[in-house]
């Protein structure tokens, strides 16, 4: 099979697990690739993901070639993959606009984003590096709250015929505007935010559909995280979190019997802490009624590192988006959406969007 050839906005630790996991499991077998849902997508396996572009604005990663810009601060994630080979393509410079919070010039170095001095890239720059070097697809993994350079790069990627996944929460693919845009250019795209592997949301998600299914009536819930990487440090600023709590919190209403009033439930980030680096705790608690309006209460806690969590589901995605290439099929991709998003233009339980996604999968679905 040919190569998948991707580019990067933003090298931090999301991008990180991905590359890693890309060499990781090169020289795995069907057999062993613990961690994946699906080897093989289309006779794509991991290993068929090539990164030909990146852009980024930390001067610590911008000139360095890719393989030791994902290891640079002040990414902090798990290196489950150390020996990464050069890829021979170097991080370009990007263009912040409100990529970059602030408060974030506060905390120390290795903990926050360095603004390179170089001069930030332009639009054509970047439709040009897009175009020559052979991109097909563009991943979005800048910062919540993004939302203008969130924007610019889709521009960007609509004037290079590139596909896209957009990993944040910025409406792209669940905005009708774009979607349209996507769909007469005949571009794919699947978006909106990732979903973990077993991550909060889809616990949260998977919990709710069971209290549904089995009677219980859920009254009220909340979803508290901490962390320590860039993504909780720039989430301190509450006004970039419009977009994400939306996304997070749409996510389980879709699932509940009954759309909760907004005092009842809660799911968002909760606060950083250094120490716990790429380490996301999610503490959970749900309450309800049984028969006979008999109370019940539920308390998880889960430990995740996060970047890692998110990588296999993105490696998915790419795969689905190729197929898409493939079969010349534009516009949003809703059964991958669905699957791989917490906020897809059309929401359905885990259970639905996994046979859809499948259904794609084998051509059996146009999209």
């Amino acid at each position: 099979m040919d190569k998948i050839k991707i580019a990067i906005a933003g090298i931090g630790n999301c991008a990180s697990s991905l590359i890693q996991g890309i060499e990781y499991y090169r020289d795995k077998s069907e057999n062993d690739s613990i961690g994946l849902m699906h080897w093989d997508i289309g006779g794509y396996r991991p290993s068929d993901i090539e990164v030909v572009a990146a852009f980024d604005i930390d001067m610590r990663k911008v000139g360095k070639d890719v393989s030791e810009a994902i290891f640079a601060p002040p990414n902090c994630t798990a290196v489950f993959c150390s020996d990464i080979p050069k890829t021979g393509v170097l991080v370009k410079m990007g263009c912040t606009l409100d990529g970059f919070s602030d408060h974030m010039k506060d905390f120390d170095e290795k903990r926050t984003f360095v603004p390179s001095g170089q001069p930030e890239a332009t639009k054509e720059g970047i439709v040009k590096e897009l175009k020559d070097s052979g991109a097909e697809i563009l991943l979005n993994y800048l910062p919540v709250g993004s939302e203008q350079a969130t924007r610019f790069y889709m521009d960007c990627a609509l004037d290079a015929g590139v596909a896209c996944i957009n990993n944040m929460p910025v409406f792209i693919a669940s905005d009708p505007e774009w979607a349209v845009r996507f769909e007469k250019k005949g571009i794919p795209i699947i978006g909106d935010d990732i979903k973990a592997q077993l991550g909060a949301t889809i616990t949260h998600r998977t919990l709710a559909d069971l209290f549904n299914k089995r009677g219980v009536k859920l009254e009220r819930t909340y979803q508290l995280n901490t962390g320590g990487n860039t993504d909780f440090l720039n989430m301190l600023n509450r006004s970039r979190l419009a977009s994400k709590k939306t996304s997070k919190t749409e996510a389980v209403q879709s699932v509940v019997a009954q759309r909760l009033d907004d005092d009842n439930i809660h799911v968002g980030p909760s606060d950083y802490v250094p120490w716990q680096n790429d380490n996301k705790v999610c503490f959970l608690r749900m309450e309800g009624k049984l028969f006979g309006d008999v109370p019940m209460n539920l308390e998880l806690r889960l430990s995740v590192e996060d970047s890692p969590n998110s990588a296999g589901v993105v490696i998915d995605a790419i795969r689905c988006c190729k197929l898409a290439l493939d079969r010349g099929t534009g516009g949003v991709l809703y059964s991958p959406s669905a699957y791989f998003m917490k906020h897809p233009p059309r929401q359905f339980t885990d259970d639905q969007a996994h046979k859809m996604t499948s259904e794609f999968i084998r051509g059996e679905r146009a999209n």
